[in-house]
């Protein structure tokens, strides 16, 4: 069987046409955030939402929780959908929720969005004080249960600390490198060299801000990236995650950065001037784009072995040896 297409991010305002063009992509397996600022009983609706997504279009999508999901989306030509979250807010105070939400599917967290919490500090934040106490106590707990840490918004002490502490590899689901674009996002060359070496994922994001040249960020500069980033930190630990947003009203972007931690507009990534979401690059639009990248990395010189793991077997892969309960 052929290596799978998996996006290991995305945020779409998700409908029966979404699901439709990730078949005409083909493409095999989506991790969806599931929570923001979700409560855990918000998070239940979140939920209860895609159950009937399920139930509806069981021709086009199902629920992933194992490895063995993507192999079966590809044998029945349908995507594969896991859950995680954008934060740890679901699971409020209580360590015991990260087993429930485990049950419930959920299969990865990042510890943080932009701000500290209770479990890390977020890449917003001033100054990083690295894993708190329960952080600590929750990354192995994850890693007990089988859920992966994410540490996408994530400020550098903090990552840093979260892949030494972890006794499983941790993922960077969706961003780049700093030394390409420097936002305050993207990541730098030390984290992703200490990720990277302790067999962790880095997924590629598409989202403006964390390209160089932003909406006009060319497919070629992309690929030229990705590629260096192969030469630095082996293809075998990449992959795409390109927080889609797709079909998102602007109003979710004030969902994304402010929550309910402020009264005020955190603008994050933006700016008062274009506090909204930012036009896609032309190269990707939807989930029927994932053709351009593979035509891009071909195109850079990087070999058919290496573009197969990059579009989705790496992540094939890591699900494999992330999504088991230790024995």
């Amino acid at each position: 069987m052929k290596s799978p297409l998996i996006d290991n991010l995305q945020y779409a305002n998700f409908s029966p046409k979404i699901f439709a063009q990730m078949r005409a992509g083909g493409v095999d397996a989506v991790h969806v955030t599931i929570a923001y600022h979700e409560s855990f009983r918000e998070m239940v609706l979140n939920l209860e939402r895609w159950n009937r997504w399920f139930e509806d279009h069981p021709d086009l999508i199902f629920k992933g929780t194992t490895a063995a999901d993507v192999t079966q989306a590809q044998q029945t030509n349908r995507t594969a959908i896991f859950f995680g979250f954008q934060n740890p807010s679901p699971i409020e105070d209580d360590i015991g929720l990260v087993e429930i939400c485990h049950q419930l599917g959920i299969r990865f967290m990042q510890l943080t969005y932009n701000n500290q919490s209770l479990l890390a500090t977020g890449c917003y934040e001033d100054d990083d004080t690295g894993l708190t106490r329960m952080g600590r106590a929750v990354v192995t707990e994850m890693n007990r249960v089988g859920m992966v840490v994410d540490m996408s918004h994530s400020a550098d002490r903090s990552t840093l600390e979260a892949i030494d502490h972890s006794t499983r590899p941790i993922a960077i689901t969706h961003a780049n490198p700093h030394w390409w674009h420097a936002a305050l996002r993207n990541k730098s060359d030390a984290v992703l060299k200490a990720l990277t070496g302790a067999g962790g994922m880095l997924g590629f994001s598409v989202y403006p801000h964390h390209l160089a040249g932003g909406s006009d960020c060319t497919l070629d500069g992309f690929c030229q990236m990705i590629a260096e980033a192969a030469t630095r930190y082996g293809a075998e630990n990449l992959g795409i995650g390109t927080d889609l947003c797709q079909d998102q009203p602007d109003e979710i972007v004030t969902w994304m950065r402010v929550g309910r931690w402020t009264k005020g507009i955190d603008y994050g990534e933006g700016s008062a001037s274009n506090a909204g979401f930012p036009p896609m690059p032309t190269w990707f639009n939807d989930n029927r784009d994932f053709g351009n990248i593979r035509g891009g990395l071909t195109d850079v010189g990087m070999s058919p072995a290496e573009i197969d793991g990059i579009m989705g077997g790496n992540w094939h892969r890591f699900y494999d040896h992330s999504f088991k309960a230790k024995s």
